[in-house]
């Protein structure tokens, strides 16, 4: 009997503990965990947002950055943190949208809280300034005229299969190196380690010092900074790759601590300077915030990346 009232006295404790500390959210310290190395526009925008929101919820957010597999090594980690608000990662959804369908993963979307959306970070495939061709059409017809094997440095899964389709398409070989972001691809690329790589808004400046050009928009639409680069699709492929950026949480947040979070996100969403740090400090473009705008786009985007596995 002694044994059951200790269990029950227990559970009671445990539940009122968690309840103030959920209360008192946060009484310390916050992760922001982030799927690029440092330097990387990810990881800008994730030190940026931690800093604003830092002054809003009253305590340090420290950064750590997980690489690797474009967002799906942090996605793992990210899973396996405590739900209390306490870890929260900032990343592409492709890991939580485009992966499951390809790959074997421990975790599954439905593992995860999608607090708001908060950016579309621009990208392109680039290639090294004096490469001898202006797009990526140009780019593997060059190869195919000189029997030539195309090495390609990706970011994740869905821009390295977009490559990939392509270059069969063209038929052209590939050799595929991964990233661990921007600045890796930029290296690899510059460095003529990589003649062609995929990478987000990081390009523009690189492209203004005349270290690399943008040979194709990855978009839907072309880059306002460098109009005169077509699309994938202007260059005759279907194909359109998208980094939309999103706040993302162990799933079973405490609803008061989620109710902070989302506050604090509404905030930063209504900031004007916030906004042109997104925008024109980051060159990434503007998104609709807020929960139920994440759940739909994920949602959305799981149906029809399952429905391209498919086929």
């Amino acid at each position: 009997m002694n044994k059951i009232l200790t269990m029950v006295l227990g559970v009671i404790l445990a539940s009122v503990f968690t309840a103030a500390n959920a209360g008192n959210y946060p009484s310390r310290p916050i992760t922001f965990m982030t799927m690029t190395q440092p330097g990387a526009q990810i990881d800008r925008l994730t030190r940026g947002l931690g800093q604003r929101m830092s002054k809003i919820l009253g305590q340090p957010i420290n950064v750590k950055n997980v690489t690797g597999s474009h967002g799906t090594v942090m996605a793992t980690e990210l899973s396996k943190a405590k739900p209390d608000g306490y870890t929260i990662g900032v990343t592409s959804l492709t890991a939580y949208t485009y992966a499951p369908h390809h790959g074997k993963l421990i975790y599954k979307p439905e593992d995860f809280d999608y607090l708001t959306l908060v950016a579309l970070n621009s990208s392109g495939f680039i290639s090294k300034a004096d490469a001898p061709w202006k797009t990526l059409k140009e780019a593997f017809a060059w190869h195919k005229k000189h029997n030539k094997a195309m090495v390609a440095m990706f970011h994740g899964a869905d821009d390295r299969d977009a490559i990939i389709r392509i270059a069969k398409k063209e038929g052209v070989k590939l050799s595929l190196i991964p990233s661990k972001g921007g600045p890796s691809v930029i290296k690899a690329v510059t460095g003529g380690h990589a003649v062609v790589g995929y990478v987000g808004a990081i390009l523009y400046k690189f492209v203004e010092a005349g270290k690399i050009k943008l040979i194709a928009a990855a978009l839907g639409d072309r880059l306002p900074p460098i109009p005169d680069v077509p699309t994938l699709r202007e260059q005759g492929y279907d194909e359109q790759v998208e980094m939309i950026v999103a706040l993302v949480a162990p799933k079973g947040l405490p609803s008061d601590v989620k109710a902070k979070i989302l506050a604090a996100a509404d905030k930063l969403s209504k900031d004007k300077e916030t906004q042109k740090f997104i925008t024109e400090n980051l060159l990434m473009r503007p998104v609709k915030w807020g929960e139920h705008h994440a759940d739909k786009t994920v949602a959305d985007l799981y149906k029809t990346f399952g429905m391209m596995a498919k086929k």
